[in-house]
């Protein structure tokens, strides 16, 4: 499918993705079980996270995600799960559909962007760290990443999303973005 027939959710979601998947693919198989930016995670933990909390998302309004993806392998894992919602993202009554989510009435597809691709973002930044692999966000990722930051409100720090926001060690706007989310750059 070209970019210019992808609704918006379907096309934030393949900006994310395309990174998130190169990266993952660049992950060195001993680097998997290394510990995480996220306590008591491996970098392997991060990706089990990002396909299960996807997963209960899209199966919780009904949709057919098929089986759990084999993680042992989290690169071809991965690669089996986003094709899946991927797909599933270019249905536009689907991105539509709306439904009362956790801050009021809102469609599948504003969830998915809102919380489901941040969550893309971010975690690269928790996999990149755990592998010893570098990373650079685009000023349209961290407009994005300030974007749902902001959109959170004080639910940003709940249990479960991130840990209380840190002072960042320069002016560097990468480095600021990440310590707002808890994250120390390194």
């Amino acid at each position: 499918m070209s970019t210019a027939s992808m609704n918006t959710t379907a096309l934030r979601h393949d900006e994310a993705n395309a990174p998130l998947t190169a990266l993952i693919g660049a992950v060195a198989s001993g680097s998997w079980d290394r510990p995480s930016p996220c306590d008591g995670w491996t970098t392997r933990d991060v990706v089990a996270h990002i396909v299960d909390t996807q997963r209960e998302f899209l199966t919780g309004r009904g949709l057919d995600v098929g089986e759990r993806p084999d993680l042992g392998d989290p690169a071809a894992g991965w690669r089996e799960h986003t094709a899946r919602v991927a797909a599933l993202l270019t249905d536009d009554e689907l991105v539509g559909a709306p439904y009362e989510g956790y801050f009021g009435p809102t469609t599948l597809g504003a969830t998915f962007e809102q919380f489901y691709i941040w969550d893309l973002l971010v975690h690269r930044w928790d996999i990149a760290q755990g592998a010893g692999i570098p990373v650079s966000f685009t000023d349209a990722e961290l407009d994005r990443m300030e974007a749902g930051a902001n959109s959170f409100g004080d639910s940003l720090y709940m249990d479960g999303v991130c840990k209380p926001g840190a002072e960042a060690g320069s002016d560097d706007r990468q480095e600021r973005v990440l310590a707002r989310l808890g994250r120390r750059a390194k």
